[in-house]
């Protein structure tokens, strides 16, 4: 049976559950990142950015505003201020057969958005090293 891909990821998010993230992701799939300008292509990679993501992203200010789905896609629009700036942006999913992330892209504005969550992006993955 086949997992309902968005509202595991909504239930992974709203938990920043590393493991869960982890066992939503295919061993194949690709992460596009707002700051980094290569795909960053496997489970590990992606799973490394995601998690770096929920601490960075999910604060308690965090909320998607917007859900556009149809089989096997997902757009979902979010809101958040970081550091005193608002954020909008959105997160790009696609899923196989059998549930599992395929493929995730974040795009986020505006410019001065995207500079801090490249400063704070960079910190939590160089932490994480």
């Amino acid at each position: 049976m086949p997992i309902n891909t968005l509202a595991t990821w909504h239930q992974v998010a709203k938990d920043r559950d590393i493991e869960g993230l982890y066992n939503l992701l295919d061993d194949n799939v690709v992460f596009h990142s707002p700051v980094v300008h290569t795909p960053q292509e496997g489970k590990a990679i992606t799973a490394k950015y995601l998690s770096a993501a929920f601490d960075v992203f999910f604060n308690e200010s965090f909320t998607y505003v917007r859900e556009v789905s149809s089989e096997g896609q997902a757009i979902l629009e979010f809101e958040v201020e970081i550091q005193g700036v608002k954020v909008n942006g959105v997160d790009m999913i696609s899923w196989n057969q059998t549930g599992l992330i395929t493929e995730f892209k974040v795009m986020v504005r505006p410019l001065k958005a995207v500079s801090l969550i490249h400063q704070n992006m960079g910190a939590m993955l160089q932490a994480a090293q």
